[in-house]
């Protein structure tokens, strides 16, 4: 009998970037990049852990956004000349650097890599949601939802009907893309205020996943801590965030990720190959940009980016299963210290952004596949499970009211209001109280009923916490502004028109191909509560 539970949880969320208007644009890469990098690999340690017998559990949210991306045939198009472009810089790599053997074979190392990616990818036929709900329905994987596309939902909490679209409209979608309702929900940067509970239980949810401090600091306080889940007075469970473990993977200061021998991100052969070579897979006016080819391993942790030595996929795997027995070894030694405090089997909630691991840290699936095997075979202290499992198999927990809290920078809301971003809140509020009356309307004619919907989507793609973040952390800031403002811009024309009763048919048809998330959307949702 398992002393305690380790239960890992992986958010996989992108903003929903897509521009059939355009030929290129570089944001579009940020889905390709996580494609290549995180979660296809992910696909291929599931598929390797099961063949291989391994009965893992693993909780992974993937956003609405994402999935839509995901099933979307213009950006599976794009990826597809996107991951062909790879190939083709890959091979003529290996044609280059025949004379140079460790280059060659770091090449010839990405070569193997991309064909192991395609062969995934074709084997999926270019749908890796089906592939994520393979593992749904054989119960290795919890998939959970979140917001509709990512809203901050305390900074939404005056308009109930905003924060009810988000969670609702979310659910829906979920429902139409795995054949099920979720039971879990991945709040938007674990944000949670208090009363949520309580549409999360109108929408039919069982659990959902806050800050640790959001635990910690519940009325009355929890008798366990954040090591086993409180129920709310609705009957959903709220999990915490364990710290010790998250900072273990998650800090590239004093966590794994900044070992010496992973891959260096910041070198990429974009930026350091001889420019006409390049040329013709940088960006077509002819900017640098990451490639995803990177020869270089960290070295070390204070050196400057010219002084790094040459990476070594065998060197980094190996690490990546030193790092994974560590990580294990901590597991038990914390997990047999709770359960001998709280004279109970604790639970662990270990939550990531799924992009840490491929994207950022290019070991990061090696870790995680290492972690299962060893957890499988090497020791008997802890099973790992997902959130839902864990809430079958223990119905019965302490009842309390939690904490207001994030998982941001001082663990509440100031990240997503603060100098650089507050300019957006006073046009999302008056955008969601226009929003509110058109919920009330009747159309008039299907013309009508399809604008009231777009508007939905419009208000729902401005409210997205991702531009709010990337205008505090000061990257790719005009693409930030420019999305909000021109969602912004696209709800209150349709609020004109509609209100006028002068509906442009032909604008609304190219809005529609261009933000077609939620194709079954009923602007209904902001109806009042």
């Amino acid at each position: 009998m398992a002393l305690g539970y380790l239960a890992l949880v992986l958010h996989a969320h992108l903003p929903f970037v897509r521009h059939p208007e355009s030929d290129y644009v570089l944001e579009e890469e940020w889905l390709f990049e996580a494609i290549t990098e995180t979660y296809v690999p992910l696909l291929q340690v599931f598929e390797g852990l099961q063949q291989d017998g391994i009965d893992f559990k693993i909780t992974m949210s993937m956003t609405p956004p994402l999935v839509s991306m995901l099933r979307d045939p213009l950006l599976q198009e794009r990826y597809e000349a996107h991951l062909a472009l790879l190939e083709e810089l890959v091979a003529k790599e290996i044609k280059h650097n025949q004379h140079n053997g460790h280059i060659r074979y770091l090449a010839e190392f990405y070569a193997n890599s991309f064909a192991k990616i395609r062969q995934t990818w074709e084997k999926y036929d270019r749908d890796l949601v089906t592939g994520f709900k393979k593992f749904l329905d054989s119960n290795n994987l919890d998939i959970i939802t979140c917001g509709a596309t990512h809203g901050y939902l305390p900074l939404m909490k005056m308009y109930p009907q905003a924060v009810w679209s988000q969670i609702k409209v979310a659910c829906e979608h979920y429902e139409e893309n795995f054949g099920r309702p979720p039971k879990g929900i991945w709040l938007p940067e674990c944000a949670y205020y208090e009363g949520l509970e309580r549409m999360l239980a109108d929408a039919g949810l069982r659990y959902f996943l806050t800050d640790g401090h959001g635990i910690l600091y519940a009325r009355p306080r929890p008798r366990f801590g954040s090591y086993a889940p409180i129920f709310t007075e609705t009957g959903v469970a709220a999990f915490g965030r364990d710290h010790e473990s998250s900072q273990q993977v998650w800090s590239s200061k004093v966590g794994y990720p900044g070992d010496v021998e992973y891959r260096e991100f910041y070198k990429d052969l974009g930026w350091e190959a001889e420019y006409e070579y390049i040329k013709p897979y940088i960006m077509p006016n002819g900017q640098r940009k990451n490639t995803g080819i990177k020869y270089h391993k960290i070295t070390s942790r204070d050196g400057g980016l010219s002084e790094k030595a040459l990476y070594d996929p065998y060197w980094a795997r190996e690490k990546a299963a030193e790092h994974a027995g560590n990580f294990m070894y901590n597991r038990e030694k914390q997990i047999q210290n709770l359960e001998g405090m709280l004279q109970r089997p604790p639970i662990v909630v270990s939550p990531y952004d799924a992009e840490l691991f491929g994207h950022w840290w290019y070991e990061g699936p090696w870790f995680i596949d290492y972690l299962f095997r060893k957890s499988w075979y090497d020791q008997n202290t802890y099973d790992m499970t997902h959130l839902s499992d864990y809430l079958r198999q223990q119905p019965t927990q302490q009842v309390c009211r939690p904490s207001q809290s994030s998982w941001g920078y001082k663990g509440f809301h100031e990240y997503w209001l603060n100098e650089t971003n507050a300019w957006v809140y006073p046009h999302l509020h008056k955008a969601t109280e226009r929003m509110i009356e058109l919920g009330r309307r009747e159309p008039a004619d299907e013309l009508e009923w399809r604008a009231l919907n777009q508007a939905a989507r419009e208000l729902l793609l401005a409210q997205s916490s991702d531009w709010a973040f990337i205008m505090r952390t000061g990257t790719m800031v005009p693409y930030a502004i420019r999305r909000t403002r021109s969602h912004l811009l696209r709800f209150n024309k349709l609020y004109q028109d509609i209100n006028r009763g002068k509906i442009d048919s032909g604008w609304l048809e190219k809005v529609e191909k261009i933000d077609n998330i939620f194709p079954n959307i009923n602007y209904r949702t902001y109806r009042p509560l």
